[in-house]
């Protein structure tokens, strides 16, 4: 188990914020070119960022158990929708590359891996959710705390690498609106 905890932290979690930071790289460039991402697109970027937060926050420091692992999938389908309408936005007002499909690519299926990563480490719940298993299905909201020397590392790097390009993004976008609309 300590090898798929350290496959989850040290491979599937840097590729997730790599991927999305390559995203906003592809925006980056997309604004090059005088196509550049719109406020409504920022916004569901925004949108994918919390129904990816949310999970992971609920994952960081409650215990995980079906009740967790039942908003880990809402979040998914939810992070699906939002990126389809997200891509179908960006294909209608700019120039969307091969390369920028390949990351949304990776961003659709490392949050589907993380969460069966965390499955593996929680067997017993998984199997009780899905009506399996020796044990029952717990969807009790347990504090269990966290280790801030766990937390810490993939925390900056998650605030390095999508929280504030995201937010650059926006805040850009939305400067742009205003100067246009004036």
């Amino acid at each position: 188990m300590h090898a798929v905890w350290n496959i989850l932290v040290y491979v599937v979690l840097p590729l997730w914020v790599l991927a999305g930071f390559l995203d906003y790289l592809c925006h980056r460039v997309s604004d090059r070119y005088g196509k550049g991402v719109l406020p409504q697109e920022s916004l569901t970027h925004w949108a994918m960022v919390g129904e990816v937060a949310v999970p992971l926050l609920l994952a960081v420091f409650f215990r995980i158990n079906a009740l967790i692992f039942v908003i880990m999938l809402i979040a998914l389908i939810a992070h699906e929708i939002t990126g389809y309408f997200d891509l179908k936005l960006a294909m209608a007002t700019r120039k969307v590359t091969l390369f920028e499909h390949q990351v949304h690519s990776a961003l659709e299926i490392l949050p589907l891996t993380a969460i069966l990563l965390v499955m593996a480490l929680h067997w017993p719940q998984t199997l009780a959710l899905f009506g399996a298993g020796p044990e029952p299905a717990d969807f009790a909201l347990d504090w269990k705390g966290a280790d801030w020397r766990e937390v810490l590392p993939p925390a900056i790097l998650f605030l390095i690498g999508i929280l504030l390009p995201y937010t650059e993004e926006l805040y850009r976008e939305v400067r742009r609106k205003r100067s246009l609309d004036s």
